[in-house]
């Protein structure tokens, strides 16, 4: 198998997780620094828009190698969707494909739906709802929380820290009432 071949597939749970897993003991060997995502809406809000709001006076620029992380991500993702892109469907469990079928989804091999997320149907009650209430939502709880589910599943959990067991926990049981409750609710309207 050639290296392109295994840039073109996805890896398996037992190769991601560990490599995704390896980027908490580098962060705190290295430079003693914690892995998370939704810290930089802070740092880039404090950056961008310098106001009197105490929440945002502190000095972000100790924080500028998270916010190259997050650069590397985006580059990342850019350079595999443009090189590295599967031509494959996304493989789907049958009950699934059942389900969405039910619900009037049939691009559930796309990772957004047109039938959900398209110009065309970007102003429904459906779009809205999901869009704007689950973003609401997601921010709200990211604040609420302390932070998001990279920074408290990966590198909370991983330092023993008992405030991210129980955020997992809350975003496990919060994702579980969305996919199985919310969500076919909100397709069927």
């Amino acid at each position: 198998m050639t290296i392109l071949n295994i840039l073109h597939s996805p890896w398996p749970w037992y190769i991601a997780g560990p490599v995704i897993g390896l980027m908490v003991p580098l962060l705190l060997i290295l430079g003693n620094k914690s892995f998370g995502i939704s810290s930089n809406l802070r740092h880039i809000c404090a950056a961008c828009f310098p106001a009197d709001i105490p929440f945002f006076k502190y000095d972000w620029k100790k924080e500028i190698w998270n916010l190259v992380l997050v650069a590397g991500v985006v580059i990342g993702a850019l350079i595999t969707v443009s090189f590295f892109n599967n031509p494959d469907p996304i493989a789907i469990n049958p009950k699934l494909v059942n389900d969405l079928e039910g619900a009037g989804i049939n691009s559930f091999h796309s990772l957004a739906p047109t039938e959900i997320f398209s110009w065309a149907k970007l102003f429904t009650v459906k779009s809205l709802i999901m869009i704007v209430a689950g973003g609401f939502m997601v921010g709200f709880g990211t604040r609420y929380a302390g932070g998001c589910t990279s920074g408290h599943a990966i590198m909370g959990l991983s330092s023993f820290q008992w405030p991210s067991l129980v955020a997992t926990i809350c975003f496990m049981i919060g994702g579980f009432t969305v996919a199985n409750l919310v969500i076919p609710y909100l397709l069927k309207l």
